[in-house]
């Protein structure tokens, strides 16, 4: 299984098992307590509810395109990432360094904000 060495590899990651339908590499790029905001207001919090909340999303197939991504903002083994998507969207995650060296997304906020 590939592993994120950089922070910033994480969305390339996110982007080729989404689109693939690859529910257990896809939930592999979070720790198992992050938190994911799946819509106003409400998270999912741990890979169980994770897990749940993409099973559902990748019965609809859906394809995603690569935006904008930032550098990131790295202060020792935390980041922070965003890109900006070509619908406008501006998204927002922190990750951080595993022990192992690898990066995974600790809170994914996927819709900061709509540029227009």
């Amino acid at each position: 299984m590939e592993k994120a060495l950089n922070p910033q590899d994480i969305t390339d990651l996110f982007l080729k098992y989404i689109n693939s339908g690859d529910l257990e590499k896809l939930v592999s790029l979070y720790e198992d307590g992050a938190v994911l905001a799946i819509g106003e207001n409400n998270v999912a919090q741990g890979k169980e509810a994770i897990t749940s909340f993409y099973a559902k999303l990748l019965a609809s197939n859906p394809k995603f395109e690569k935006g904008v991504q930032r550098p990131p903002l790295i202060n020792k083994d935390i980041a922070l990432t965003s890109s900006r998507l070509i619908n406008g969207t501006v998204t927002a995650e922190i990750a951080r360094k595993q022990p192992d060296g690898t990066w995974k997304w600790l809170i994914d906020q996927p819709i900061i904000a709509v540029e227009k």
